[in-house]
């Protein structure tokens, strides 16, 4: 089941990234990054009372400032809001209600999304209450007054954002067709992508902007069999900061990811692999989803004996994090390949559903131990016990032995190898937990 998505959006200085940093940090969050990205802080994976969720950052609202950067900033809070399906609404009880704050509660009424308004910078609330009620005048129901420094009232703000998830979640849970999230920079090539693809087989079931996020679902059958192709196109506005607009189109990512059975990352052939391409990458990886790398504008290539190999060599590199990720090379111009992408679509949801017996599971270990002695500190050495496969979508497996300190991740990616070169697994992280059979859990 898909996260929901929570924005922390105001006007600027209210302390939004002191908010989201207070949730993002400490054991309230699980944040984690995966080796070879850097990830910006624009959002974090987060956990309250059995709730996950994706919390947000956005830049502050400037509603009516003409200065570009300012500007750039309340569009990229749109979008996060577009994205969202709950608002965390920020002011400040030491600047008390401004005219912004009106004109910031005005934008979110016309978003019709869930809003928690809330009251920052509380760090009393005997001496700062009265000044909380001021803001009811925002017409925004109860406020909730917060310090995010201090980290007080946090708990009963999450408990006002959770109530707020959306139930149809769990209803749409039950649709079993794939779901493909079509992801990469703006400008590479997502939406022509869908479009040759809906174009070539004619038919489209329905083309639905998606009201709770800034998404189009495209319906496509191909061989009778029924797709939902997700499209997260970047903005196309000119006389903007590129930087800054990439930088928003990992938002856009984010909720496509959570959506999807298989994500295609798409890149430019022209432009080659990047490290933003990396960052979006890393989201699909630290989510388990099955991953297809399709390098398009293909056609638009000199090429020689040699330039797919040079390509390759230079993704596994840049994303030298997720080596299980399949490769192909398109051209949604000219439909280059596209049959083929269908085709790796199927065998990569495959085998993120893929169970392996533990029986034949231990066999391998075994062997590969056999083969390559575990490693050793201080005279002990791994001892592995036992292994075996509890959940898929990524296939998940725990690995029981002596001391957990000792499985170093060498060895760890060395048993997973081995398991790839029996069973496959192609186009699918493989996650590992590591357990001491002491443990009283195990």
């Amino acid at each position: 089941m898909s996260r929901p998505v929570v924005a922390v959006v105001g006007r600027p200085n209210v302390g939004k990234s002191t908010l989201f940093n207070a949730l993002a940090g400490e054991r309230i969050s699980i944040v984690e990054d995966t080796p070879g990205v850097t990830r910006d802080r624009i959002y974090a994976d987060v956990s309250w009372l059995d709730h996950d969720f994706t919390l947000i950052d956005t830049g502050g609202i400037e509603p009516e400032s003409k200065d570009i950067i300012l500007s750039q900033m309340r569009e990229q809070a749109e979008i996060a809001i577009a994205s969202a399906d709950v608002i965390i609404f920020l002011t400040d009880v030491r600047q008390g209600r401004q005219d912004a704050d009106s004109k910031v509660a005005d934008i979110l009424r016309r978003s019709a999304r869930p809003v928690v308004l809330v009251v920052n910078k509380v760090d009393s609330f005997e001496k700062f209450m009265p000044d909380v009620y001021e803001f009811y005048n925002l017409g925004m129901g109860d406020p909730f007054p917060v310090s995010a420094s201090s980290r007080l009232g946090i708990g009963d703000m999450l408990d006002e954002v959770i109530r707020h998830f959306p139930e149809y979640r769990k209803e749409k849970a039950e649709d079993d067709r794939t779901k493909v999230a079509i992801i990469g920079k703006p400008n590479v090539g997502k939406s022509s992508l869908i479009n040759k693809l809906a174009n070539e087989d004619r038919v489209i079931v329905s083309d639905i902007a998606g009201t709770t996020r800034d998404a189009i679902d495209t319906d496509i059958r191909y061989n009778k069999k029924e797709y939902v192709f997700i499209d997260t196109a970047g903005l196309r506005r000119k006389n903007k900061i590129k930087e800054e607009i990439e930088r928003y189109s990992i938002i856009r990512a984010v909720t496509a990811v959570e959506r999807a059975d298989v994500c295609v990352i798409v890149i430019d052939a022209k432009e080659g692999v990047t490290e933003q391409d990396a960052k979006i990458a890393g989201i699909a990886h630290g989510r388990g989803k099955g991953v297809i790398i399709a390098v398009n504008k293909w056609d638009a290539i000199e090429k020689d004996d040699r330039t797919i190999y040079r390509h390759t060599e230079r993704i596994r590199q840049i994303l030298s994090f997720m080596p299980y990720a399949e490769i192909l090379f398109i051209s949604a111009r000219s439909g280059q390949r596209l049959h083929r992408l269908f085709e790796l679509i199927d065998v990569v949801v495959e085998n993120n559903s893929q169970r392996v017996g533990t029986g034949v599971l231990n066999e391998i270990i075994s062997e590969a131990v056999a083969m390559q002695q575990p490693p050793s500190d201080k005279g002990k050495r791994l001892k592995i016990y036992y292994t075996t496969q509890i959940g898929v979508k990524p296939p998940t497996f725990v690995v029981f032995v002596n001391d957990k300190e000792l499985m170093h991740f060498s060895y760890l990616r060395y048993l997973e190898n081995r398991i790839r070169d029996t069973f496959g697994f192609r186009g699918t992280a493989l996650k590992f937990i590591i357990r001491e059979r002491k443990d009283k859990k195990s």
